[in-house]
């Protein structure tokens, strides 16, 4: 009776240690990392569309396509331990297609806006596309979010890695330059989810490459995304005329509306009667992020309901924050519904929008022989 007590007893003592170590009820170590591939859709052409599911051992999910390499779906744990996901997104291939807002998407060869279209290379002008009113938007009328990207996994046990490559040829969407791409996700079991994005080309060229995802912590894309609170690295942002395009001036935020150095919530000042927010419809800027050049804390978001917090590093010098002002009700949720006004934000870390009209700016040229790379790290965790 006393073997059977103690067999008893470290039973319930180990339950409790593992209780304590994980009070969500999740079971990390219920499963191995894995990477599941799918087929997602087909295209006019007949070209399948597959999807990639990586999970880690803490049960996080994230599904990527080889269409755009768009993010479409992000399941992460509340502090209730229920699995919801936190991304903006739709359910069919087709949905992507018809109208997409650039939803998860990998955004290139420029993200952000080039004022008019045009650029110049050594006293050679380009025009591109000019998709959004008078300028030049995330790569043009089929940039990086419209094309098949080719896909290698590659997994060990601490992560997953889906490997994306897209050769953009001279010339495409008004661009010089053979321009060969690879854009790595990784999830792993600290809970991170890596962008590494890598680039060569064979002639002098620009590029400004991002990430695209609407953050919705709640899990429930009824609700607006105006009660997470932000807090952003930066002591100064680029004010916009009224096509959006930064005036050239850099602002400091003290004192203005764009001021999130602390945590603040989205909606305490977004209706405020100030000029940059009513050009914006909200918050639709480029932040100046502080201390350019290393790989740094850039930005974090919290929904405290939830518990969920959300913190972002990168090296990239700038940092588009989008409140989902033009969201408008009329694109279809993955439940039933619409996805409303403000019901997701992004974190766009980029260059500067217009760069290669502004040599105040750091500099998006690409030269061939170079490797263009940058790297932006989503940690995902419970506060």
């Amino acid at each position: 009776m006393k073997k059977y007590f103690f067999l008893l007893l470290i039973l319930v003592l180990t339950s409790i240690y593992y209780f304590l170590r994980n009070p969500m009820g999740v079971n990390k170590n219920s499963s191995l990392i894995s990477i599941n591939k799918t087929e997602f859709g087909t295209l006019k052409n007949g070209t399948v569309v597959h999807k990639y599911t990586l999970e880690n051992k803490i049960g996080t999910k994230v599904s990527i396509i080889t269409y755009g390499g768009i993010i479409t779906n992000l399941k992460t744990f509340n502090k209730l331990g229920e699995l919801e996901d936190i991304v903006l997104g739709y359910s069919s291939l087709e949905e992507y297609i018809k109208e997409n807002p650039y939803f998860g998407a990998i955004v290139g060869r420029y993200g952000n806006r080039i004022s008019k279209g045009k650029f110049s290379i050594s006293g050679k002008e380009y025009n591109l596309a000019r998709n959004n009113g008078q300028n030049h938007l995330h790569g043009g009328n089929i940039g990086f979010d419209k094309v098949i990207w080719d896909a290698t996994t590659q997994i060990d046990k601490n992560s997953a890695s889906l490997i994306l490559s897209y050769t953009s040829g001279d010339m495409e969407e008004g661009y010089p330059g053979n321009l060969e791409t690879r854009v790595i996700y990784t999830l792993n079991n600290e809970n991170s989810i890596e962008v590494l994005y890598e680039a060569i080309t064979d002639k002098s060229t620009i590029i400004n490459l991002t990430q695209h995802s609407y953050f919705n912590l709640s899990g429930n894309f009824s609700e607006s995304i105006l009660d997470h609170e932000v807090k952003i690295n930066a002591n100064a942002f680029l004010p916009v005329d009224e096509t959006l395009i930064p005036t050239g001036e850099i602002v400091n935020v003290e004192c203005t509306p764009f001021d999130f150095r602390e945590f603040k919530r989205i909606g305490k000042d977004i209706n405020l009667e100030n000029e940059q927010l009513i050009i914006g419809n909200g918050y639709d800027h480029c932040w100046v992020l502080n201390d350019y050049g290393t790989m740094r804390f850039v930005a974090a978001a919290y929904h405290s309901r939830s518990g969920r917090f959300l913190e972002v590093y990168s090296d990239e010098p700038g940092m588009q924050f989008y409140s989902g002002n033009f969201l408008d009700g009329t694109l279809p949720r993955r439940d039933e519904g619409y996805y409303g006004n403000r019901s997701g934000f992004c974190f766009e870390t980029q260059h500067y929008p217009n760069s290669p009209n502004n040599k105040e700016f750091p500099s998006v040229m690409l030269e061939p022989n170079d490797l263009y790379t940058s790297k932006t790290t989503f940690n995902f965790s419970i506060k």
